[in-house]
């Protein structure tokens, strides 16, 4: 049986920020397999993660608009944390990243994330580098992504994992501080994904979708009515946790002129 200590370091509540965003908020229980797992790595119990999981979400200005606020126990390593993640999303969410990543190497484990890079090891320059590194980011961000929407399109509805898109807001070079940043995404189908990431259609600062005069024009074409058109004017399906900021969205919008 694990053996608890009683103060949390810094490394171990970053761990369990990594696993917090990774994860659902419905799937913030002991008998999750990674907090499950993030437990033995750390000798407390399961039931001890997962509160400080649910500790973490007592933090999140989402889940506290929705009602659940979580056990409301955060420490002061919690708060600190959670303000230094929202003043600079990306060095903290890779220390966290960091801190798991020790974790399971110590532990004989090999996390997806972990295999990617390990191969880059053998990888000869620093370009083949660079690219591992980038494919691990974005898998970081897809992960939290598609956990705050539960794998679920925000226009459209579409719910599957396998045929959603964590979709940048700001693009990846436009912006290298919130590469990370789940508020800094959407979760699209790939058809919404492409339409947004061509200026096709946007989500206004106010949360409601906009489609471009262009594809009004094609209103004729059988497949735009249902495909697009249909959700002109109509409010965004929001993520549990990590609303979309509006100034993000207002860059996306002004950048293919929707706002002057």
């Amino acid at each position: 049986m694990p053996k608890t200590t009683v103060n949390w370091t810094r490394s171990q509540t970053l761990a369990a920020l990594h696993v917090y965003l990774q994860l659902p908020f419905g799937q913030l229980h002991r008998g999750q397999p990674k907090i499950k797992e993030l437990a033995g790595w750390i000798g407390r119990t399961a039931n001890s993660v997962a509160l400080k999981l649910v500790n973490l979400a007592s933090l999140d200005p989402q889940i506290i608009a929705s009602g659940r606020r979580g056990m409301g126990n955060a420490s002061s390593l919690d708060r600190m944390i959670w303000e230094q993640l929202q003043i600079n999303w990306d060095p903290i969410a890779l220390e966290a990243f960091a801190e798991y990543q020790k974790l399971a190497y110590a532990n004989g484990a090999l996390p997806e994330e972990d295999a990617i890079e390990e191969s880059a090891e053998f990888a000869e320059g620093q370009t083949r580098v660079a690219s591992v590194k980038v494919r691990v980011n974005q898998s970081l961000f897809r992960k939290a992504v598609l956990a705050s929407y539960n794998a679920t399109c925000c226009v459209s509805g579409l719910r599957h994992e396998k045929l959603v898109i964590a979709s940048h807001i700001v693009p990846w070079s436009e912006d290298s501080k919130n590469r990370l940043n789940p508020q800094n995404g959407l979760c699209l189908s790939a058809l919404h994904d492409r339409a947004y990431d061509q200026g096709l259609m946007t989500v206004m600062p106010d949360f409601r979708i906009r489609v471009s005069a262009e594809l009004k024009a094609s209103r004729d074409d059988t497949y735009m009515g249902p495909g697009l058109l249909q959700f002109d004017g109509k409010p965004i399906r929001f993520p549990e946790r990590f609303r979309p900021d509006p100034h993000f969205l207002q860059r996306h919008a002004r950048r293919f002129g929707f706002i002057r």
